[in-house]
């Protein structure tokens, strides 16, 4: 039986991470999941053909995410209720919507699970999500959660959330000096305003754009500000370049004085469900009924341009608690609950360049579980 991680080495590890240190010394295992389970039977799903499965390697840009028919995978209630609490940053953003729509529908309690949305910022849910104190986390595998997982801890990214519309222009804007174009940009020595982290999953697409344009994540210098700010530092001067997210671009797009440089790839989701011990191992029943209810949410309420119907847009509002017009003044995502090969490589390798990994980066085989909702769907991996 494998030995639990201290508490006090997870909060040294998440601490590591956002400071580009040295974690813990050495690497015990998180956890009481014992031995790996047997593996599972694997149905067909009624609605669930051969769509319903993309191949991972498949990075196109204009891939089509996996889809089921309207209503399914349909429910599977579990013999006994299960409550599950599921940590998350935030509940007003686009990307986090499924979640709420799944539980405003009903689509949970369908699967016989009272499921709790519960905001947390990442550092402060890691941990519990290591110790089992919250069942799973929305967010993305992260340098800090890269770091726990080489540090022994028992979580896997077991399902993505979205990629942008292609007409969608959040991500690297700069201000454009005399002679300057979105063609000819020198981004080295310039600062960057974000509310973003190195050690976040917009280091990999940052540092993408960067080094088109002659800089790189280790060439520029960042100035943290909170959301309400990062537009207003880009504006008055006081950073030359920002990330800014939907639908703040908004606000300078058309705006000769600023360029769009890049934003998250096509067609690869880098964020999504992150499970702990308890769905991974010890009550593997719920975590695929927890991905059967967001899946049958995607294809039933998210499958394609889904601002098209006003009245799902004024619902969407109410519990995003955003104003109609806002969420209508940007494209729909691409909601998507599969996870592209390869994408925890080009995360670490962001990481890495941006100095806040260091050492053997932590292989896909061991970050990322695509069982559970090939499960769902009826797919045999």
């Amino acid at each position: 039986m494998r030995t639990r991680t201290p508490f006090t080495c997870i909060v040294v590890l998440i601490t590591a991470s956002l400071l580009g240190t040295a974690g813990c010394a050495g690497k015990d295992s998180a956890g009481d999941s014992g031995a790996p389970a047997a593996p599972r039977a694997v149905k067909p799903v009624a609605g669930c053909g051969s769509a319903s499965w993309t191949e991972p390697a498949d990075l196109a840009p204009d891939r089509k995410p996996a889809r089921c028919d309207k209503g399914a995978p349909g429910p599977r209630p579990l013999a006994k209720k299960r409550k599950l609490t599921v940590a998350t940053g935030t509940l007003s953003a686009e990307y986090v919507a499924p979640l709420q729509v799944a539980v405003a529908k009903g689509e949970f309690a369908k699967e016989g699970l009272d499921v709790e949305l519960k905001v947390l910022p990442t550092p402060d849910a890691l941990p519990l999500l290591a110790r089992g104190d919250v069942d799973a986390q929305w967010a993305a595998p992260e340098a800090a959660v890269m770091h726990g997982i080489n540090g022994g801890f028992d979580i896997k990214w077991v399902a993505g959330n979205f990629s942008p519309d292609p007409t969608s222009k959040s991500g690297l804007w700069v201000r454009l000096k005399d002679g300057e174009s979105a063609d000819h940009v020198t981004m080295a020595g310039r600062k960057m305003g974000t509310m973003i982290g190195k050690g976040s999953v917009i280091a990999y697409p940052m540092d993408t754009s960067l080094k088109k344009h002659g800089g790189g994540l280790d060439r520029i210098g960042f100035q943290q500000l909170g959301s309400a700010d990062v537009l207003t530092a880009l504006r008055n001067g006081g950073v030359d370049s920002a990330w800014l997210l939907d639908p703040v671009w908004r606000k300078v797009d058309g705006d000769r004085k600023y360029a769009f440089l890049g934003g998250q790839p096509l067609g690869e989701p880098l964020g999504g469900l992150l499970f702990g011990p308890t769905l991974l191992n010890k009550d593997p029943d719920a975590g695929v009924a927890f991905l059967r209810a967001y899946i049958r949410t995607v294809n039933t309420y998210f499958a394609g341009d889904y601002k098209a119907d006003p009245a799902f847009v004024a619902e969407l509002a109410k519990l995003m608690k955003t104003d109609e017009a806002t969420l209508r003044a940007t494209p729909s995502m691409r909601m998507d609950w599969e996870i592209r090969g390869g994408t925890t490589d080009r995360l670490q390798k962001a990481y890495a360049d941006a100095g806040v990994s260091k050492g053997a980066s932590v292989s896909e085989a061991k970050a990322v579980d695509r069982a559970m909702y090939s499960e769902a769907v009826g797919h045999r991996l």
